[in-house]
């Protein structure tokens, strides 16, 4: 397995090059951005982030001393603005009271205690949590998104059951625990699924068309398993 995840980050990052994700300018932003992308196009999320630096609020305690009417107003681009000025508000609150604001307090701690902290904020996922451990803390995680299980399933590594851990303990499992690689590697799902494995496949003009239905059935969350 670790061979052809290889094969794949390959063919992905020979068409693509090196992605350079996430597009944020510190940790912080980083760590917002990722709750702003929350069902919604990245593109969104850009503008929203840039009303925060408009309004230079784009601070831990400035946004601690907003209301969430006031922070709703300000990332509105992002869409469900209410629920996600709550989630965020959420984490700055975490942040500000657990650990005097500062991101170095809070990353401070290994992979998994990390991931059970965020986890424990309310309207903090999975997906979220470990963008946060990858892109802001640096730390190694393979972040699962929706273009990284469509991959998967249309390749036959996983069942359309596969659960969110069951997919990531895949690359866990398969690859070492590089934070570069598994970095570019999410960038460059990112990047096919975005241009070539769509809802509507493209298969032919995909750098991993020639490996579709190469392997042997799926591997996880199927009956076989």
């Amino acid at each position: 397995m670790r061979n052809v995840l290889l094969l794949y980050y390959h063919l992905l990052s020979k068409r693509f090059g090196h992605r350079g994700w996430w597009p944020a300018e510190t940790p912080f932003e980083v760590c917002v951005g990722a709750i702003l992308t929350q069902n919604t196009a990245w593109k969104n999320v850009a503008r929203a982030i840039e009303n925060l630096k408009t309004a230079s609020v784009l601070d831990p305690f400035k946004i601690y001393d907003m209301s969430e009417e006031e922070l709703a107003s300000l990332i509105i681009p992002a869409g469900y603005y209410n629920v996600k000025a709550r989630r965020l508000r959420n984490f700055i609150v975490h942040l500000v009271e657990n650990h005097a604001g500062r991101l170095s307090s809070l990353f401070n701690s290994e992979v998994s205690s990390l991931r059970s902290e965020l986890l424990s904020i309310n309207g903090i996922g999975k997906e979220t949590a470990d963008s946060m451990i990858l892109y802001a803390a640096g730390k190694p995680i393979f972040v699962v998104d929706a273009y990284t299980r469509r991959v998967l399933t249309r390749h036959g590594f996983i069942s359309e059951k596969a659960t969110y851990d069951e997919i990531q303990d895949l690359f866990h499992a398969a690859l070492p625990a590089d934070t570069a690689l598994f970095n570019d590697f999410h960038a460059q799902f990112v990047a096919v699924g975005h241009h070539f494995c769509k809802r509507i496949p493209q298969c032919d003009a995909c750098p991993l068309g020639g490996l579709k239905n190469s392997l042997p059935g799926a591997s996880l969350g199927g009956a076989d398993r």
